[in-house]
């Protein structure tokens, strides 16, 4: 891993936590390119989008990393999103784009997370322990 991939997992943690946990969106600014492209189907267009989502969120929103990936200019996230009153968290793969310094463009795969009962492989699919 170079430098570079270090710094972008860094930045990229960083970014979610300011904007996911301290819900600080002027500070989230300066980790989003206002030129923020958004393939997730649960999200609406640009940066604004992605702000939107978290402002409407129960304050219980959590953002849990349990793997980050870097390869040159993209990181890849393994997460868990919980407490937005929903019935189930979601367990994703998030895939960003660092450009220029900031985040450019971001990819997702969501699914249910699983619980004990539910999962037919028997395992947890995010980290080693299934839900409480």
């Amino acid at each position: 891993m170079t430098t570079s991939e270090a710094q972008n997992k860094a930045f990229v943690l960083k970014a979610i936590d300011t904007l996911f946990h301290k819900r600080d969106y002027a500070a989230a600014e300066r980790f989003w390119s206002p030129a923020y492209i958004q393939h997730s189907a649960y999200l609406a267009p640009g940066r604004e989008g992605l702000f939107e989502f978290v402002k409407a969120a129960p304050r219980e929103l959590r953002y849990e990393n349990v793997l980050i990936v870097a390869d040159g200019d993209y990181v890849m996230l393994h997460s868990r999103i919980s407490g937005m009153a929903q019935p189930v968290n979601w367990v994703v793969v998030d895939i960003v784009r660092i450009e220029n310094g900031l985040i450019a463009e971001h990819w997702d795969v969501i699914q249910d997370e699983a619980t004990r009962e539910s999962s037919k492989s028997g395992r947890p699919m995010f980290g080693d322990k299934f839900p409480a």
